[in-house]
């Protein structure tokens, strides 16, 4: 039998603190603790050489229970649709308007942080409804 391994998420981005805030506000993730020696991720951000400046950042679970995200600098903009996305589990349970009502409430909390509203995908004979959205740098996910 194998054992579970922890693992993290990690997304391409252009701005990887910009991404890292909007996912710790959509999914109550906080920034660890800078690097010991340093008073703060911006004072260890400027020890760093020019070229390695804001090039990650990550945000961990408070509970430790999720995946930590961590957020890396490519030179490439996003060009397709992501072949990963998160799902995030706002109407776990819920069905029909009740669902509906818990996925607009976290979409309307989510759009003034950023995120764009693509569509409603309706319930079918499989699955109940969810929302596609994108983040702030246009990376597909689902309320869920």
């Amino acid at each position: 039998m194998s054992s579970i391994k922890k693992f993290q998420v990690t997304f391409d981005c252009a701005e990887p603190e910009r991404v890292a805030r909007f996912w710790c506000e959509v999914l109550g993730y906080v920034v660890p603790p800078a690097p010991e020696g340093f008073a703060s991720w911006d004072e260890f951000n400027r020890s760093l050489p020019p070229e390695d400046r804001d090039a990650a950042f990550a945000c961990v679970d408070p509970t430790g229970e999720g995946p930590r995200l961590y957020f890396q600098r490519v030179p490439e903009g996003k060009v397709v649709k992501n072949r990963v996305h998160l799902d995030v589990r706002v109407g776990t349970g819920l069905v029909g308007e009740e669902r509906l009502a818990a996925l607009e409430a976290e979409c309307a909390r989510l759009i003034p942080l950023g995120a764009v509203r693509v569509r409603l995908l309706e319930a079918d004979e499989e699955n109940e409804s969810c929302l596609l959205m994108q983040d702030v740098e246009g990376n597909e996910f689902c309320l869920d």
